[in-house]
């Protein structure tokens, strides 16, 4: 007899476990299904940032907040670690000033019980941090809203209390090659079925629905990743800290009217980075180690080899605005993702009971949460 479940969610990275969770606190009988012993893709692969400050007023920020609060939920539950250490985007140059000035002085729909984002000086930022670099260091963006977590534990660790706590029966090393009529056939020809099908493939986007995911815009996204020795000399505390360059990267920032000043200078003076999509940011894990990052390739110059230039670019930047006791490079490591070139997420019914939902883009620790919880309102019309 083929097992039966309310909710069948093929995928463990951080969009399946969050809406395996979804699924699970209104006491529905969930099914998880993993390809890899553990999750592998881009859930494991970033730096564990919670990140709303990235994005834009409105339902998007909402969606980020709400994410967070379920990320706190989980640590309350000790599903996993979760760090209230708030970031710093760091100002060395007068444009990034400006546009960061900008940004503080208009808070419109950035209101809420955790958001208090403010300007530090130079000194309040070294007070607060030994990684940022004061050499040329004008200034400071505070935001208490981020969390850390460990990339490489967090999805594992959420998927066993999954199970232990809420009854979510996971299967990990499963290999999920169809999915029809509300019934998921694995390659090894084991059968289930479900009255509600929920397809969190990641970037993986030819083995279940290629076509719809073919006819839905995606485009894959590469990024490379260093991770440096311990650095004794910085507060595991510490905030996360971003560059300059990160004002370029992320939506929230482009209403500012400096904004275009910014990314023409760095268009310019460094068409470099604007090739490869480089901006810097950093994260201490709990043993001390800082992650840097990122590059972001896209389509057709993605390659499985990686770019030594790219690793050096990251590396030139980061002495810029960072101060480590030990540059060291310990691991270097690539991740892919998928995203959509305007939506949060791309979500499709292929069929009755059956959901795809992929490519939360390079924010898929932020927003999985709220996105999925949101889908699960929406299915169930339930108020939010």
């Amino acid at each position: 007899m083929t097992a039966h479940y309310d909710v069948a969610v093929v995928g463990a990275g951080i969009m399946g476990i969050a809406h395996a969770w979804m699924a699970a606190r209104r006491r529905l009988r969930v099914l998880l299904l993993e390809r890899s012993p553990v999750a592998q893709g881009a859930s494991v692969r970033n730096f564990g940032m919670i990140w709303p400050i990235g994005q834009p007023a409105g339902e998007l920020y909402s969606l980020a907040l709400r994410s967070r609060d379920l990320w706190l939920e989980l640590n309350s539950h000790r599903a996993a670690s979760v760090e209230q250490c708030g970031s710093i985007h760091l100002a060395h140059q007068q444009d990034e000033l400006a546009v960061q000035e900008e940004f503080v002085g208009s808070s419109s729909g950035l209101s809420g019980p955790a958001h208090d984002v403010r300007m530090l000086t130079a000194r309040e930022v070294a007070s607060r941090t030994a990684l940022a670099n004061p050499d040329g260091l004008l200034a400071g963006m505070f935001s208490p809203t981020e969390l850390r977590v460990d990339p490489r534990s967090a999805v594992a660790r959420a998927a066993a209390w999954l199970g232990e706590s809420l009854g979510v029966e996971c299967c990990f090393g499963t290999s999920v090659v169809a999915v029809e009529d509300r019934h998921i056939r694995a390659s090894d020809g084991r059968c289930w079925r479900a009255d509600r099908v929920i397809v969190a493939s990641g970037s993986d986007l030819e083995t279940l629905f290629p076509e719809v995911l073919r006819s839905a815009g995606l485009v894959l996204c590469k990024l490379q990743m260093l991770r440096t020795a311990a650095q004794p000399h910085v507060a595991l505390s510490t905030p996360h800290l971003a560059s300059g360059l990160t004002l370029k990267h992320y939506a929230a920032f482009r209403d500012c009217p400096s904004w275009q000043r910014l990314q023409t200078r760095i268009n310019t003076q460094t068409p470099e980075l604007s090739r490869f999509g480089i901006h810097l940011m950093a994260s201490q894990s709990a043993s001390g180690e800082v992650i840097l990052g990122d590059s972001h390739e896209y389509g057709e110059e993605i390659s499985p080899f990686d770019k030594a230039e790219i690793d050096e670019l990251i590396l030139r930047e980061a002495r810029k605005v960072f101060r480590l006791s030990d540059w060291t490079i310990g691991q270097r490591w690539h991740g892919i993702y998928a995203r959509h070139p305007r939506l949060p997420v791309v979500e499709a019914s292929p069929a009755a009971g059956t959901h795809v939902f992929v490519a939360a883009g390079g924010a898929g620790m932020t927003m999985s949460f709220g996105l999925a919880e949101r889908a699960w309102q929406r299915w169930l019309g339930e108020t939010a």
